[in-house]
C-alpha cells in the first residue's frame, strides 16, 4: 500500500450470517485479490465451500463486483459514517458441472425435443 492510501474497513457476510476476511483494505485493492483471501479464511465445516476465486461472487449495493476491478473502480459506497464497516455479502456458486456430453445445464436447455440448439 502507498503511503496516504485511503484505507477502509470491510466485511464479508456469507447467507448464514458468518463473516469472513474481516479487515481494514486500500481503495486500490483488486476483487480478486480479495476473494483469494476468503477462500484462504474460509471457514471450516461449513456445507459449501469455495474451490477457487471463480467460486466466490462479492455484492455490494446490489452489485456484483468484477474480479478485474478495484474496490474504487467497483465505485464502494461509503454511507453515512466515514468510519463505518461495510458489509459486503459472498454468495458461492460453484462451476456448473458438465455432463457426460459435455454440455452445461444451460446449453441443454437451448436444444428442443428434436435436439436442435434454439437461437
Amino acid at each position: 500500500m502507498a503511503e496516504g492510501e485511503e484505507l477502509i474497513e470491510v466485511k464479508f457476510r456469507t447467507n448464514d450470517g458468518t463473516d469472513v476476511a474481516h479487515g481494514t483494505y486500500a481503495l486500490s485493492t483488486n476483487v480478486a485479490t480479495l476473494k483469494q483471501k476468503m477462500v484462504a479464511e474460509w471457514p471450516q465445516g461449513k456445507t459449501v465451500t469455495p474451490k477457487s476465486i471463480n467460486d466466490l461472487k462479492i455484492i455490494h449495493a446490489g452489485k456484483v463486483l468484477e474480479n478485474n476491478k478495484t474496490l474504487a473502480g467497483s465505485r464502494i459506497t461509503f454511507g453515512d459514517l466515514p468510519a463505518g464497516v461495510i458489509t459486503m455479502h459472498v454468495i458461492v456458486q460453484p462451476a456448473i458441472a458438465k455432463n457426460k456430453s459435455g454440455k452445461s445445464k444451460e446449453d441443454m436447455q437451448k436444444l428442443n425435443s428434436c435436439g436442435c440448439i434454439i437461437l
